[in-house]
């Protein structure tokens, strides 16, 4: 090895006269990239991600075209059709975020508020509490209602609220994946237009995985992420825009705090508003006008792979399989004695499961036990939940009794092994 670096030194100093002398190069190649990376084959059965089915791999690993190629233009509209079809709307201001779900609540966010606006967020978990967060760096009035940890808000409460605060923007999570709370959305976006405020929906953790209409049930901003029922890689997050919300975009004062999630560039980028290609002469003229930044192209390949699985499969059968396999499991918790965080049966997410914490037990061991001894994934609480509840997600190709079974012997397996306080 060190005969090898001699000879590379020889050779770059005959090479380049006056190499050595130039060279300010201090830190060596790390030894830990001479070993090739091998991920370990895992049950991903947490919240997310989810389990790539091969499928989905072989697209992503498809070679790499240019960012703006006609053919990545054609991919991104196919892309734009399928988030129409799994969000069951007509909506032309349709795309995927560069990034993680964060980016597209980030992305809604920074859009639809300016600074000094009032806005409301609803929160029964985690995901509630970041909306408020970032709201309020960007410098809006934030307010908030709350409810406990696995419940739900009745229209009453969100009536009263609009009435009391008058927010521009109210932002509800359907799926909080923290709690394991599927919040009921009909009527909501009735009561927020009557109010002259935008309906915004977290659908990050249920979309594909219990029923969502966007436009029938008036949402006027809703975005998801690509790693939870699509079971894509993490990295692209599908969002859309109502005309009544983009109408707010198009009529702000000021600009949104952050360029690469400013919608008027993405949706030029997506080709959601053709006006521009007005007066382009030629191709370059085109890829001038609609260029805004390198999107992820490997990431837009598994993107649309797994909207054409979702489509093959139908909407309407995703969601069913989703709740039987849920319900599949919610017995097999009972029959072992488990008892579920969310109370009211119909207000559970199909997607994650909350379980309570087994009563003298470390969740920490269960789940460190269950990965080390079954090389499956589950996880225990975030935010209001923590140190409360064990999450299972079964989503996607996830969402099966096989995978159900699995779970269980898991967990049996697990309360057997592992250490159970008398105390």
């Amino acid at each position: 090895e060190n005969n090898g670096q001699g000879l590379l030194l020889t050779v770059l100093a005959h090479k380049c006269p006056g190499w050595q002398a130039m060279s300010s190069l201090y830190v060596p190649p790390p030894k830990c990239l001479e070993k090739r990376f091998v991920a370990p084959q895992r049950h991903m059965f947490g919240p997310g991600p989810s389990n790539v089915p091969p499928r989905i791999l072989a697209a992503g690993a498809e070679p790499v075209i240019g960012h703006m190629h006609p053919e990545m233009f054609e991919i991104m509209s196919d892309i734009r059709s399928g988030i129409q079809y799994a969000f069951q709307t007509r909506n032309k201001v349709t795309l995927a975020v560069s990034g993680t779900g964060h980016a597209a609540m980030e992305c809604a966010i920074f859009n639809a508020v300016e600074p000094g606006e009032d806005v409301l967020m609803a929160v029964n978990g985690i995901w509630g509490e970041r909306a408020a967060e970032i709201a309020e760096r960007i410098g809006a009035r934030v307010n908030t209602i709350r409810t406990p940890a696995g419940s739900c808000f009745t229209n009453e409460d969100i009536n009263q609220a609009l009435a009391r605060h008058k927010p521009c923007v109210v932002l509800f999570t359907h799926g909080e994946s923290s709690t394991g709370v599927l919040h009921p959305l009909d009527g909501i976006g009735d009561i927020c237009h009557r109010h002259n405020c935008l309906f915004v929906v977290d659908c990050v953790a249920s979309m594909g995985g219990a029923p969502l209409y966007m436009d029938t049930q008036g949402i006027d901003i809703l975005y998801t992420g690509s790693q939870k029922v699509l079971n894509a890689p993490p990295g692209t997050a599908p969002i859309s825009f109502s005309e009544r919300a983009w109408q707010k975009v198009f009529n702000r004062k000021t600009k949104p705090v952050s360029f690469f999630l400013d919608m008027s560039w993405l949706a030029n980028y997506w080709g959601c508003d053709d006006s521009w290609v007005i007066g382009l002469s030629d191709w370059s003229d085109l890829l001038l006008g609609r260029y805004h930044h390198t999107g992820p192209v490997t990431n837009f390949y598994s993107l649309r792979e797994s909207l054409a699985v979702l489509a093959e499969q139908g909407l309407e059968n995703s969601w069913c399989r989703h709740q039987e396999v849920a319900e599949y499991f919610h017995e097999g918790l009972e029959n072992m004695g488990l008892r579920l965080f969310v109370k009211d049966k119909n207000v559970r997410l199909p997607t994650v499961t909350t379980i309570v914490a087994p009563p003298g037990y470390d969740w920490k061991e269960i789940t460190s036990y269950i990965m080390k001894n079954h090389k499956l994934e589950i996880s225990g609480g975030l935010g209001p939940s923590v140190g409360q509840v064990l999450r299972v997600g079964l989503m996607g190709c996830n969402s099966s009794k096989a995978s159900v079974d699995m779970v269980l012997e898991a967990l049996k397996d697990a309360l057997k092994h592992c250490h159970k306080s008398r105390v």
